[in-house]
């Protein structure tokens, strides 16, 4: 069955009575390796990069406008 809820508040909210279940993960160490080694050799490569690239990969890739 599916019961669909909204967030509220940062909690999930769903109707009074029902039921759920919660299944917990694991979830790996932070400790691991961010990149896998064989990627290591590219770090750094790119340093002349524009400062907002994140926030404005439309622009540089498509012509958006930046944000």
């Amino acid at each position: 069955m599916t019961c669909i809820g909204k967030v509220s508040k940062g909690k999930v909210v769903l109707p009074d009575g029902t039921a759920v279940r919660v299944d917990t993960i694991h979830v790996e160490s932070a400790s691991r390796p961010a990149l896998d080694p064989k990627f290591s050799q590219f770090i750094g490569m790119a340093d002349d990069l524009p400062s907002d690239l994140a926030e404005n990969l439309d622009h540089y890739l498509h012509g958006h406008p930046k944000k």
